[in-house]
């Protein structure tokens, strides 16, 4: 028997018997798209917190206060220590890996417009804070280092403020807002970032000088957090290490054990994600699978009621020249060619269900190695539990197939 002998013998079998087909393909077509979705949904997540950590900014260092605590008497409480501009000076000095470095002071308070009042983050930075953390500004300009030791009461809006503030975004460049008694002008509008990650309004901000947060708004000499923007990549550790150290020097810090700040790597948070995403995406894909084995299970199961069904039939075959191989490929043939029906179906349901999960905003990207190895896997299932049963019909003597009632 050829093989498209095979598989016209095997088609019309399966036509025969299309719904019980169909009910004995569900299992694979369910394994095989909740595989494939599962994977897509971990890779589009996978992708989305890169993007949003890479936006955050390129190769990102953030140095940030930990929190200790301190006792009097019998009561205990919080303290943070931030940085001082003498450690800030330090670090741009002795860094041997960055970029840009910017300090960053952090408000939150209420804003008021000419056409809206806003609670809002204001962050002072310096001017390099705009390359580090990928803004950039869309109308008008960002302010430089002039406006930082000058302590000017000039602004660059996120648009969601701009709007919040102005009625229309587009209108604010020029105008000026008031933050308690002080007024600031706006000089620059940002581009849009969109959400970040958590959902986070990342248009909604106002950036000033950080000189002129600190003397206006905050009245300190504390600097909430330290950014930093490394060369390249691949010196993402030594920066950090360099960093630690220099500022255990600033700090006067001879133990690590009793180091107070913390410096994070954009890179370690990215491959963290990975980490997550993938072990998660593994163990639902591994849940999935299963669907795959019950559905082997009743193919074989099936074949088997088919091989009793069609006894009279296979001694007929043999009884006119059909050989022991030829009803073994016949059988096989069939349990092979509904698995991968059932594989291509579910793959096509897992295409439609990614298409439709994309339109609520969901990211899903299928992977085609996993698309191939969904279906090679599905004929593989046909292999292992189709054989057995082809492996019975063979068997049967011409004789007692025939007698068969």
């Amino acid at each position: 028997m050829n093989i498209l002998q095979l598989l016209q013998t095997c088609f019309r079998s399966i036509l025969r018997n299309r719904m019980r087909s169909l009910l004995t393909s569900l299992g694979i077509i369910i394994g095989v798209a909740s595989v494939v979705v599962i994977v897509a949904l971990g890779e589009g997540t996978q992708q989305s917190i890169e993007a949003e950590i890479t936006a955050m900014g390129t190769n990102l260092l953030t140095v940030s206060p930990s929190r200790g605590f301190s006792r009097t008497g019998q009561n205990f409480s919080m303290r943070i220590l931030g940085f001082t501009i003498n450690d800030l000076e330090l670090i741009k000095s002795d860094s041997s890996f960055a970029s840009a470095i910017s300090g960053v002071v952090n408000v939150s308070t209420t804003v008021v417009g000419n056409m809206g009042v806003v609670q809002t983050s204001i962050v002072g930075v310096e001017p390099d804070y705009l390359s580090i953390r990928n803004y950039a500004v869309d109308s008008g300009i960002f302010f430089d280092n002039t406006d930082q030791e000058s302590r000017n009461q000039v602004a660059v809006l996120g648009r969601t403020t701009a709007a919040n503030l102005f009625g229309i975004a587009e209108l604010a460049l020029n105008e000026r807002f008031r933050i308690g008694s002080s007024y600031y002008t706006v000089i620059g509008l940002l581009e849009s970032k969109g959400a970040g990650m958590g959902g986070n309004d990342q248009d909604d901000i106002i950036m000033i000088p950080m000189e002129t947060a600190m003397a206006r708004l905050t009245n300190t000499s504390t600097i909430n957090s330290i950014v930093i923007s490394v060369v390249n990549s691949i010196y993402m550790d030594a920066a950090a290490r360099e960093t630690r150290l220099i500022l255990m020097d600033s700090r006067g810090i001879t133990e690590e054990s009793n180091i107070d700040f913390n410096v994070s790597n954009s890179a370690e948070m990215i491959d963290m994600a990975a980490s997550i995403t993938g072990i998660l995406s593994v163990l639902l894909g591994a849940i999935a699978g299963i669907s795959l084995l019950v559905g082997g299970i009743g193919i074989m199961n099936i074949m088997l009621v088919s091989v009793t069904e069609r006894t009279r039939e296979i001694g007929i075959r043999m009884a006119i020249g059909g050989r022991k191989r030829d009803i073994l490929s016949q059988f096989l043939g069939e349990a092979i060619f509904l698995s991968l029906l059932g594989g291509l179906i579910g793959i096509g349901l897992a295409f439609l269900s990614c298409y439709a999960i994309s339109n609520f905003g969901i990211q899903a990207i299928i992977n085609p190695i996993i698309v191939m190895g969904a279906t090679l896997f599905t004929a593989f299932v046909g292999i292992i539990f189709g054989y057995y049963p082809a492996s019975k019909a063979a068997k049967l003597y011409p004789i007692d197939a025939l007698r068969y009632e």
